[in-house]
């Protein structure tokens, strides 16, 4: 990946002034200095001053040339929810704008609830919908979930690997959609980086071994493509290569099932151009030079994406037989592609000029996105089903079909004639008997494709089928479908969902007295955003919501309680277990001997000690004591993770240290986790620099992960860590292994 620049406060200064008037710049300063002011002394998890955060994601909007309020909201978009400072102080030193936008993007985390999973899906409404008030907001919401991916190594795996995917499932597919490619790919490169470290590092290695011959590859193609045009005596031409992101090729071998070696495209050539004739006329002398790939031609500038997005793509068969990529667009088509909505934002060129281009073909596609988002937001039964409205409907790939008019209609690929009719009004949806494409019935269940030409046969007699639920394709098709239904059937629903509940609580051991009580049936409802409970059990009669998951919410006080008590026992176990060393014989003053020799207990006279099988310490190892009841002091790793819980719950600990930081015996018992790309050989050269360096093998697996990577587990005999280190090291020096662990059980 790209290394990025990271901005002190001046550089930033520095690139707005680039574009900005002296008066703008102005106000971009009393930001920077009153966030400099509010968030002195906070420290962010990294360790570093908070400020550098704010500065970071100022710079990222600055870098996409963003206007004054924007930037200044980079600035701002923490003060509100991190200091004193009030959304009252913001609108009295720099106005109602930016203000509002400082409002929709603390609002976004302000909610809360103890469902992870709904707490997720309610954030990624208020975004959304925040956005659809000023896309500016989810703008810097981009700029400061981008930073923040970039920083992400100062937390806690779980949290990395929680964060990790909601910005790939949300905000790389928002930023795509809004047409921001320079920020689509870097969040979605970095989010493979921490959700697959194993692929992400084989793909990032095997590109960097053949960066030589791509560069290469590359040139010649370049220099090729630059004399096959000469001819036209084209102005203003650029001709340059780009490397393939890390996470594209990622994408291409998973879905494609191909290995690395198969993937020749890592590069492409792309050519901007003046004009949109222009960029035929390049076309044409590329398809002269080279022969095209069938099926490898798109014209997005005829039907640009919905995002804005216009370019030709072709593939060739370029030098030396191999495929060659190349995208042909005029330079202000390139604009909109790097930045997107972004660039409609963004300041004119002529610096003081105090302009802004806000409305144009372009940035009105993206407002379309968020009328969609709006639509769902109102036929959406609570969040998650909004949210999988959000990324079925507005994410997915699209179709574009049109009218006997000519109007286009742009549809998620899969939809059929239903989803059309329903887009157009929920009446004609409703009063739909069939549908003509291209002059001839179709089925209902067909699937459009684009270029489809579709007529909409109504009457005023149809009424729609249950059927249907199975045919269409989008959320908006089947909302409108279900509250058709739901209307006709309401009593009846709210009765079968009342005995569906019953029982299933009967089934699973709970009683029903206290969690069918009015007081947590109307909590519940309330939690699943229905109005009433009699809304929440029609919902299940008629199959809207499922009832296991109604009553896992019904339960969730009773299970947690459950689980809290489960999860105490597991780990006062494990924390008991351990290899037995022996009970001591002879009391010391200020400290005592386990008879074994091997550990040294502070103030503690004539117990039994244990070595802790959950993380396997061995002498040099930071170790401390646990207190079990009854069965005497179970020694740990410092950083064991059930350590760690116990100190968490207060639990009684002793310190303890080795008697002898060298060892005493030449086999105490050390766990080690081996990674690497699954290659033949490897389990051998594993063992073989295992063999070379301790004779105490306890025992070897290995397989393979569901990412396709190697896995080897070790259970080795050694004298102290100095000798464990040595066979780590010789383990991370082997071809392929990527990384080699202590392992906690």
């Amino acid at each position: 990946m790209a290394k990025t620049k990271k901005y002190t406060g001046e550089e930033v200064l520095t690139l707005v002034g680039q574009y900005m008037s002296d008066a703008d710049t102005a106000k971009v300063r009393a930001a920077y200095e009153w966030a400099s002011d509010l968030h002195k002394g906070q420290l962010r998890k990294s360790g570093e001053p908070y400020i550098i955060h704010p500065i970071q994601v100022a710079g990222i909007l600055a870098e996409l040339k963003m206007d004054t309020a924007t930037v200044i909201s980079g600035y701002l978009h923490d003060v509100v929810e991190d200091t004193p400072a009030t959304l009252a102080d913001v609108e009295a030193k720099f106005g109602e704008t930016i203000s509002q936008i400082i409002d929709g993007v603390t609002k976004i985390s302000k909610i809360q609830y103890k469902n992870s999973q709904e707490q997720l899906a309610e954030n990624h409404r208020k975004l959304l919908l925040a956005m659809s008030k000023d896309i500016r907001v989810i703008i810097v919401k981009l700029a400061d979930r981008l930073h923040n991916m970039r920083t992400l190594g100062a937390l806690r795996e779980e949290k990395q690997h929680r964060i990790a995917s909601e910005t790939l499932d949300i905000y790389a597919p928002l930023a795509d959609r809004l047409g921001i490619s320079t920020i689509k790919w870097e969040l979605e490169d970095l989010s493979l980086s921490y959700l697959n470290q194993e692929k992400y590092h084989s793909i990032a290695s095997r590109m960097n071994m053949k960066r030589d011959e791509r560069i290469r590859y590359v040139q010649e193609a370049v220099s090729e493509i630059e004399t096959a045009i000469q001819e036209l005596e084209l102005q203003h031409i650029d001709v340059y290569g780009r490397p393939k992101h890390i996470y594209s090729i990622y994408r291409k071998m998973t879905d494609k099932h191909k290995a690395f070696e198969e993937i020749y495209d890592l590069s492409a050539v792309r050519v901007l151009t003046e004009t949109i004739p222009d960029t035929y006329a390049v076309l044409g002398a590329i398809h002269s030079k080279w022969m095209p790939l069938p099926g490898r031609f798109k014209d997005y500038i005829a039907l640009p994406k919905a995002n804005g997005y216009q370019s030709l793509h072709t593939t060739v068969i370029g030098p030396g037989g191999r495929p060659l990529e190349v995208q042909i667009r005029t330079h202000t088509m390139h604009e909109v592609a790097e930045f997107g909505v972004a660039a409609h934002w963004a300041y004119k060129q002529n610096k003081g000029a105090n302009k802004e281009i806000k409305i144009n073909d372009h940035s009105q596609q993206a407002l379309n996105v968020i009328q969609g988002i709006l639509e769902l937001q109102e036929d959406a039964k609570n969040a998650e089903d909004f949210m999988d409205g959000v990324q079925g409907d507005l994410f997915s790939d699209r179709v574009y079909a049109f009218t006997p008019r000519g109007d286009v209609f742009e549809l998620a690929k899969g939809a059929g004639p239903l989803d059309m009719a329903f887009s157009i009004h929920t009446n004609v949806g409703i009063k739909t008997t069939g549908a003509k494409i291209n002059g001839r019935i179709v089925p209902l269940d067909y699937k459009i494709k684009t270029g489809d030409i579709i007529e909409i046969i109504t009457s005023t007699s149809a009424k729609p089928s249950r059927d249907w639920l199975d045919i269409v394709s989008t959320r908006r098709a089947r909302n409108k479908i279900k509250q058709y239904f739901k209307q006709l059937d309401r009593d009846d629903n709210i009765e079968a969902g009342r005995e569906l509940v019953t029982r299933n609580l009967r089934d699973t051991g709970f009683s029903t007295i206290a969690i069918l009580s009015t007081e947590n049936l109307t909590k519940t409802a309330e939690v699943l955003h229905y109005h009433s409970y009699d809304d929440m059990f029609a919902a299940i009669g008629y199959g809207d919501v499922t009832v296991p998951g109604v009553v896992n919410k019904l339960t969730e006080g009773i299970r947690e309680a459950q689980q809290e008590a489960e999860t105490a026992e597991l780990q006062r176990e494990l924390l008991e277990e351990g290899h037995e060393i022996k009970r001591g014989e002879t009391a010391l003053t200020q400290r005592q001997k386990g008879s074994a020799d091997d550990i040294v207990i502070a103030g503690v006279d004539n117990l039994l000690i244990r070595l802790g099988r959950c993380c396997t310490p061995v002498p040099g190892d930071q170790v401390i004591g646990y207190i079990t009841k009854g069965r005497g002091i179970s020694v740990h790793r410092v950083g064991c993770p059930n350590i760690r819980a116990a100190e968490t719950q207060g639990q009684r600990l002793v310190d303890v240290q080795w008697e002898d930081e060298e060892g005493l015996k030449p086999n105490y018992d050390a766990d080690l986790t081996v990674h690497g790309e699954n290659r033949n050989g490897l389990l051998n050269d594993v063992l073989r620099a295992v063999n070379g360096r301790t004779r105490f093998v306890n025992s070897v697996n290995g397989h393979v992960t569901k990412n396709g990577m190697a896995q080897v587990s070790l259970s080795l005999g050694v004298k102290n860590s100095m000798q464990l280190n040595g066979i780590m090291d010789a383990l991370n020096t082997l071809p392929a292994v990527y990384d080699v662990e202590r392992t906690f059980h």
